[in-house]
């Protein structure tokens, strides 16, 4: 299907299900296997360290992470207590830490469609994460907002990968800059920031590959990518956003890790949320590195995949039940 900003019938998909319906549905079961035991806990236990200990385990099963775990723990401990040393509404202090933590670091935020030059942003990840479906979710946000997009594949390593973005850039109406597989990376880039420049396009959307044959040989590659782009266009590229699957739980942390041990990362995709009960690696993330979750996918749908907010994300995670 061709995204055309102007289609009415576009707009009333996008209508017909708020995201945080969608958000809601995609965290059922992390809600289940981590804020519903919360608050059972939390609800349901006579107060004392044995409480503290349930909570403990219950949030570092969930991926929450050890850092991310000893704040919320704190937060708990922090609220007011009554004349028998229980504390008081537990739960909503241990949201509130769950938003600061999510808050914690800042968010990039693409300029108006009408800025100048391109707003470059270059994707990394392993492959299988679901980078080249973001890509086109992404660019297909971008033509509903009436942006001009373009879409470099320079995950060269792969065909398939090729093909893929090709298919996105059909549906979404975005123009796709490739060469043969096995080609030049950076020369694909080269070749689509000029292209962008001619065009007068307002994004440009670059894949890269998730594997060569060491992972040195990987960063070697995404660095000489990033060196290219800010040879070509100064202050580019203008986000760096590492997409990682949320269903590998702490090895989804641990890639986070190598990643920026080597490159400098603007932002979080989380993907796949709707396929887990490890949710809470979103806290451990945040918390543990210090890189802003800027998008996170609840699902296949074009629509499924939505700019984080925190507080959206923490009530849609404690709330079960249909909104009036």
């Amino acid at each position: 299907m061709l995204i055309d900003p102007e289609s009415n019938e576009i707009n009333s998909v996008m209508q017909e299900e708020s995201f945080f319906q969608r958000l809601r549905k995609g965290l059922a079961k992390t809600r289940e296997r981590f804020a519903q035991k919360l608050e059972n806990v939390l609800q349901g236990q006579p107060w004392g360290e044995e409480t503290i200990e349930s909570l403990e385990q219950i949030l570092i099963s969930a991926d929450v992470g050890v850092r991310a775990t000893q704040k919320l723990i704190e937060s708990v401990r922090r609220a007011p207590t009554d004349g028998w040393g229980i504390p008081q509404a537990p739960s909503l202090h241990l949201r509130q830490e769950m938003i600061r933590i999510l808050e914690g670091v800042e968010r990039k935020r693409a300029p108006s469609p009408s800025s100048q030059p391109s707003w470059i942003i270059l994707f990394l990840g392993a492959n299988g994460v679901g980078k080249t479906t973001t890509i086109g979710k992404l660019g297909a946000r971008y033509r509903q907002d009436g942006k001009k997009v373009l879409l470099i594949a320079a995950d060269t390593f792969r065909a398939a990968a090729i093909e893929q973005l090709e298919i996105w850039g059909q549906r979404i109406g975005a123009e796709v800059v490739k060469h043969r597989p096995g080609s030049d990376p950076s020369a694909v880039v080269f070749d689509g920031i000029h292209a962008a420049k001619k065009r007068g396009i307002d994004v440009v959307l670059i894949d890269t590959a998730g594997r060569l044959h060491t992972k040195v040989h990987l960063i070697e590659e995404l660095k000489k990518i990033r060196r290219v782009i800010a040879r070509e266009q100064i202050g580019a590229p203008h986000e760096t956003l590492l997409v990682i699957d949320a269903t590998t739980g702490q090895n989804a942390l641990q890639q986070a890790r190598v990643f920026k041990e080597s490159l400098d990362i603007t932002g979080i995709v989380l993907t796949k949320l709707d396929g887990t009960a490890k949710g809470g690696v979103i806290l451990s993330i945040q918390e543990e590195l210090g890189i802003p979750v800027q998008y996170i996918g609840v699902g296949e749908e074009i629509e499924d995949l939505q700019p984080f907010d925190p507080a959206s994300f923490v009530q849609a995670l404690f709330e079960s039940g249909v909104p009036e």
